[in-house]
């Protein structure tokens, strides 16, 4: 399973997105960190390694339903006036 644990500090969250057993604790021994993300910044960091996650869903781990929102297509920067004309 893909799924979030917490790190940081009481009232400080910051999570590594983690894959890990599916019967483990939130926070319990995991196999590969595949990301992190730290809500408390404006807007939240979120950083994947989108290589390895696509090998883990492909060998058959399933991501919770916060890291399926994570995992969606995030729409693109519009583009700047020089890149345009080119």
């Amino acid at each position: 399973m893909i799924r979030l644990a917490r790190t940081g500090a009481k009232k400080q969250p910051h999570y590594r997105v983690v894959v890990i057993e599916k019967d483990r604790a939130r926070d319990g021994r995991f196999v590969e960190i595949v990301g992190h993300y730290n809500p408390r910044t404006n807007p939240a960091e979120i950083v994947l390694k989108r290589e390895r996650i696509e090998y883990w869903l492909r060998h058959g781990a399933q991501p919770s339903d916060t890291v399926r929102s994570f995992l969606r297509p995030q729409k693109e920067a519009p583009k700047s006036p020089q890149e345009q004309v080119a």
